[in-house]
């Protein structure tokens, strides 16, 4: 499955809504609201907007670190970086429900506790040069194997990703692709999240032999 992530440099003011709805008319199910720069009201304002698109296209808006706005904008749930507040207190604060994700680079260690934890997915990567997170630890692609062999629940992967290698990081076990610049930068955003799309929903359809 496709899965954004928002840049505010690359989708700077109003241009934001309308790149994150043609992602999800080409298809993609999650979006992760990533904003580390705007005042606190223009991100509500942003994360709320997002929320209702979301909805509006049966998909989930998920809040980049920010446990708080995803509370107060009543988002489907968070992702959480490894200096960000501990999955036990986000659980406690957003419920039961909520879709909680926490980055764990290239260590499956990190992945394990966040299983512990009672996370929703986790995240490796980066697995490919990122323009997004240039200075992010690689991470290989054998992890994913290892990962979609014994963690039992969803592997997100990151970093890097685009058409040419997609199909390398969905053979060996993600199960969504967190896509951001290919994704954002494209002169045609549905139509390169449908490419997208296709490749994920081949995925499904011939799922690795383990």
């Amino acid at each position: 499955m496709l899965y954004a992530i928002t840049d505010s440099q690359l989708l700077p003011g109003e241009h934001l809504y309308a790149a994150v709805a043609a992602a999800l008319r080409g298809g993609c199910r999650r979006v992760q609201y990533r904003d580390k720069s705007s005042v606190s009201s223009v991100r509500t304002h942003q994360a709320a907007t997002l929320l209702t698109l979301c909805c509006e296209h049966g998909a989930e808006l998920i809040i980049n670190d920010d446990v708080r706005l995803a509370l107060n904008v009543g988002a489907h749930g968070v992702h959480l970086g490894q200096e960000d507040m501990p999955l036990a207190q986000a659980r406690s604060l957003l419920g039961a429900d909520a879709i909680i994700g926490v980055t764990c680079h290239a260590s499956l260690d990190l992945a394990r506790l966040a299983v512990q934890a009672s996370a929703d997915y986790v995240a490796f990567g980066r697995f490919f040069p990122s323009s997004t997170k240039p200075d992010a630890p690689p991470a290989p692609l054998s992890l994913l194997t290892d990962a979609h062999q014994t963690l039992g629940l969803p592997i997100v992967a990151i970093g890097g990703i685009t058409l040419d290698n997609a199909h390398s990081v969905l053979a060996s076990g993600a199960d969504w692709l967190a896509v951001s610049h290919s994704l954002f930068s494209a002169p045609d955003i549905e139509a390169r999240a449908r490419a997208f799309f296709a490749l994920a929903d081949n995925r499904i359809s011939q799922p690795n032999k383990d």
